[in-house]
């Protein structure tokens, strides 16, 4: 393995679902990849199969692997840091999808590096809710993710009657997520609680050879196919965006 030039805490987007490493991530990015022993990853079996995507000839076994995710108590995380702060060796984070420390529990790590001054340097790559504010045609220049909203109906009917009225009345583009098994029932609750000239654009499976992207008002949504939305959106990750008609 070659030695990075700059010991730090490198940021390392992973792809949105797609095996296609070469065509979503630049190559400085499998260049640092090759070049680092130690990880922390949301989920060490999906980490050791991206490093493998990469490049199949690094040495699982010859690095080390540090879990942070939803289970991690985060009293005990800051040793993770410790081939960087204590031995100048640069240390991967890696999500299990997209870009790390957005919307993602390694942010946790990444604060806990800023706060010791140690060098944090994040890497270029896919990142599903700056793709999706590209596609949609709806306001760049001021929108705000909201993560999950509500499970609950009655709790998500007004969040989502709340966004939407942030989204008239700031001209804010409003971006939320779900759980890929969810999607529909979350289309469902769009449907029924927003303006009929709201518009809603739905961004599923990017960069995969199941991307769908589609901008409609809430009105012609509801003209849709119900069989082609669940082939579209069923079990695939997607993001949802709400903007002023």
């Amino acid at each position: 393995m070659g030695e990075l030039k700059d010991a730090a805490l490198y940021l390392i987007p992973v792809t949105l679902g797609g095996s296609d490493v070469c065509r979503v991530l630049p190559g400085y990015n499998h260049d640092v990849v090759r070049s680092l022993r130690h990880f922390i990853v949301e989920n060490v079996r999906s980490a050791r199969r991206f490093l493998k995507l990469v490049d199949k000839a690094i040495d699982i076994d010859a690095l080390t692997f540090r879990e942070l995710n939803e289970h991690t108590d985060l009293s005990g995380i800051s040793h993770y840091l410790d081939p960087l702060e204590k031995n100048g060796e640069s240390i991967g984070i890696i999500s299990e999808a997209g870009c790390p420390a957005v919307a993602d529990p390694g942010a946790a790590v990444v604060e806990l590096a800023q706060r010791k001054g140690l060098r944090v340097i994040p890497l270029v790559g896919p990142s599903s809710i700056i793709m999706a504010v590209m596609a949609s045609g709806f306001s760049g220049q001021s929108f705000a993710f909201n993560g999950y909203l509500p499970v609950k109906d009655g709790e998500r009917a007004a969040k989502l009657r709340k966004l939407e009225g942030r989204a008239w009345s700031e001209d804010q583009t409003q971006l939320f997520i779900e759980a890929p098994y969810r999607n529909m029932k979350m289309l469902g609750a769009i449907l029924a609680a927003c303006r009929g000239d709201t518009r809603l654009c739905v961004a599923a499976g990017l960069t995969t050879e199941q991307e769908w992207v589609r901008t409609k008002k809430v009105a012609d949504w509801k003209k849709l196919p119900p069989a082609e939305l669940a082939a579209a959106l069923n079990k695939i990750p997607a993001i949802f965006l709400l903007y002023r008609g």
